[in-house]
């Protein structure tokens, strides 16, 4: 199966032949596949956003190139339009994004610039509205008459709206108290579920990344350091230390056991923290 996404040797300077010249992005190469949840990790300035502003063509790279379906999406004018409907971008406290004067009206912002007839807007409006947890009743309102949380269900929402099929999110639950952060998260889910939609996650909760997703691409220093499942990526966790990422708590404590001469696995989810505890107490380790 062609991969849906296809990311080659990308490279990006920001101010080019002058003093500040800075490369933000160097040899970056990977493919994503329809379907795939993946996570994005890495430390601040890692590159992470100028990756992520690549993927539906807002940044142009200096050299690379997105191929999306197979087709670079810089290949003519049109390719680079369907490229930002396909992959839709939440920034991060994409709230302060907001503008119309009703709920209602931000969300369909891009379905109305994508040319859809007004029932398929309405329809798609009302949808999104419903992946996010949003009431019929809030549709009517003032974005800015909402709290924190649903000002950033209503930005989610005004992307999912669009249908595309990468959803890209850069810290979608900054800021958010746990019920909050639970919620946005179980919407991403299930938008993932009924599209079969592609999701990439920036994110710096380790314990999310480790729940959620099936890859993890870890950032450092403008390359890619690591690609592979949370469970080959916390095999490192030493490396991810010194890169100044932090690591899920349950890793934590297992590698101070491992320093301590206690033979355990690696570990970094609460699920495997308690298999593996069930077997260090069967005697089956030995300090």
């Amino acid at each position: 199966m062609e991969p849906i996404l296809q990311v080659k040797n990308l490279n990006h300077l920001y101010s080019a032949g002058t003093p500040f010249e800075h490369k933000a992005l160097e040899e970056v190469s990977f493919s994503v596949n329809r379907g795939e949840f993946i996570g994005i990790i890495g430390h601040t300035g890692s590159g992470k956003s100028t990756l992520m502003q690549h993927l539906n063509g807002l940044l142009k790279p200096t050299s690379g190139d997105i191929l999306l379906d197979g087709k670079s999406i810089w290949a003519d004018k049109a390719s680079t339009r369907q490229a930002r409907f396909r992959v839709g971008l939440v920034f991060q406290y994409p709230e302060y994004q907001l503008f119309e004067e009703t709920v209602y009206k931000d969300i369909a912002f891009g379905p109305k610039n994508m040319k859809l007839s007004a029932e398929e807007v309405d329809r798609r409006v009302r949808e999104a509205a419903g992946f996010v947890g949003l009431t019929e009743k809030q549709l009517e309102v003032s974005p800015f008459d909402l709290s924190g949380g649903q000002k950033r269900r209503v930005a989610i929402a005004g992307v999912i709206a669009m249908e595309p099929e990468v959803l890209i999110l850069d810290e979608p639950t900054a800021g958010l108290d746990p019920v909050g952060r639970e919620g946005i998260l179980k919407n991403i889910e299930d938008y993932r579920k009924a599209k079969n939609a592609t999701i990439m996650m920036v994110s710096h909760s380790m314990e999310d990344v480790a729940r959620l997703t099936d890859r993890l691409l870890v950032m450092n220093h403008s390359r890619l350091a690591f690609d592979g499942t949370p469970a080959e990526v916390f095999t490192h966790a030493e490396e991810l230390v010194e890169m100044g990422l932090s690591i899920p708590q349950v890793t934590q404590v297992f590698l101070h056991l491992r320093k301590m001469g206690v033979k355990v696995e690696n570990v970094y989810t609460i699920e495997q923290a308690i298999a593996e505890l069930k077997r260090i107490r069967g005697g089956d380790v030995h300090a």
